[in-house]
């Protein structure tokens, strides 16, 4: 590797030239399964016809203009996004982290409108939201914020999953002014919260006239089974969604919608962005919402995503050292009981991309455009990975 390039990642030593479908192509010409999609931004897969058609074209109309002008495509796409959500308006990104940096000014103009001087945003333990300063602050790993201090003040902290800890901390402190939290815990190793979670934080936020701000950077555009997690609730919409990987397959965009008591809260002057909501990325991400429709992706992933839990569990649930094997859609997360980052690297050598996150969960997100045979081979290609994995550790133990 260069020394040109900042040393801020743990790459892995292979180099990708070609990529099509679930598959990628190294500079040797080596085949790999990518079960990890970009960590969850290729759901439509490598190089999917109609989003490299749309990128041609209009990289051959109108790439930039800027903000200061009418963008028709940003338009056509901010309404495509309210109609699918639910939701009234959108400000246009590049990324998640950006995305979630509105949603946290957001919170915290809405919280001056209400006369709160200091407002407070409560997020959760076991939550990422991006490596910006806020962001990073409102992550709940401590870890990824060494270093960094002094860190953005206004955030509160609570376990996730734990209403009575919510209610407890809008308790204790009257200037809280949002909630912000992830459906599903990406980064923090794929947790699922109770069935009724999400509708007791909506209810709660409701009751104390605070914004409910859902992260779905990982988990919107149809990754769950449906095009956003938070739609497996009836009735629930946020007041604050924040969405980026997945919206533009490859092509950078973020995004945040907002609704009910957060409309209007930004106006004129308040927030920016230069490339944001460019004909380009819109385009993109246009041609991403249109094919997961035509292609009926939602019905896929969750018919695909069943099977496969159910593949992973009966290779893998019941064996020493597995602790759980669990999913949402196309979310798979099979914690081990000892660190199992080296699968990583194994992984890499059986031509299989995988993650592995908060030190012993294996993170698997592969494309929703998988098809069945793909899927086995993951199943497979994993649940044995694993296998060996877990008995040369009790051989070496028991050494």
């Amino acid at each position: 590797m260069t020394e040109s390039v900042m040393p801020t990642y743990g790459r892995l030593d292979v180099t990708f030239s070609e990529g099509k479908g679930a598959w990628l192509t190294d500079t040797d010409g080596k085949r790999y399964l990518d079960a990890l999609s970009g960590i969850a931004v290729c759901n439509l897969g490598h190089c999917h016809p109609a989003v490299t058609r749309a990128i041609q074209h209009q990289a051959e109309t109108l790439v930039h203009t800027s903000n200061m002008y009418h963008i028709a495509l940003q338009e056509k796409l901010a309404d495509k996004l309210t109609a699918l959500s639910g939701m009234d308006q959108v400000f246009f990104c590049n990324s998640g982290a950006e995305a979630n940096e509105a949603a946290i000014k957001i919170a915290r103009k809405y919280g001056h409108s209400k006369g709160i001087d200091k407002p407070v945003v409560i997020v959760m333990d076991g939550s990422f939201h991006g490596r910006t300063m806020a962001t990073l602050t409102a992550t709940g790993n401590a870890k990824v914020q060494v270093g960094f201090d002094p860190l953005v003040p206004g955030f509160v902290r609570v376990p996730y999953n734990d209403l009575d800890a919510l209610r407890m901390a809008i308790g204790h402190w009257p200037e809280a002014v949002a909630v912000l939290l992830e459906p599903v815990q990406g980064e923090g190793g794929i947790k699922i919260p109770d069935s009724e979670y999400l509708a007791g934080v909506r209810a709660i936020c409701t009751q104390r006239k605070l914004l409910m701000m859902l992260d779905e950077v990982q988990t919107g555009i149809a990754r769950t089974g449906k095009w956003f997690a938070y739609q497996h609730n009836p009735e629930l919409v946020p007041d604050v969604m924040t969405l980026a990987k997945g919206l533009g397959n490859g092509m950078p965009i973020g995004a945040c919608l907002v609704a009910g008591n957060a409309v209007g809260i930004l106006q004129a002057g308040n927030h920016g962005s230069t490339f944001g909501g460019n004909p380009l990325a819109c385009s993109a991400a246009l041609s991403v919402l249109n094919t997961i429709e035509e292609d009926g992706i939602l019905g896929h992933v969750n018919v695909l995503g069943k099977q496969m839990l159910e593949g992973f569990q009966q290779r893998l649930l019941g064996k020493a050292g597995v602790k759980d094997v669990r999913a949402h859609g196309m979310m798979f997360g099979i914690e081990l009981s000892m660190p199992c980052a080296e699968l990583v690297k194994k992984a890499l050598a059986e031509g299989l991309l995988i993650n592995v996150t908060a030190e012993s969960v294996i993170r698997l997100l592969p494309p929703l455009i998988l098809n069945v045979e793909e899927s086995q081979m993951i199943v497979d290609k994993v649940s044995k990975l694993v296998l060996e994995f877990l008995s040369s550790q009790q051989v070496e133990s028991v050494a």
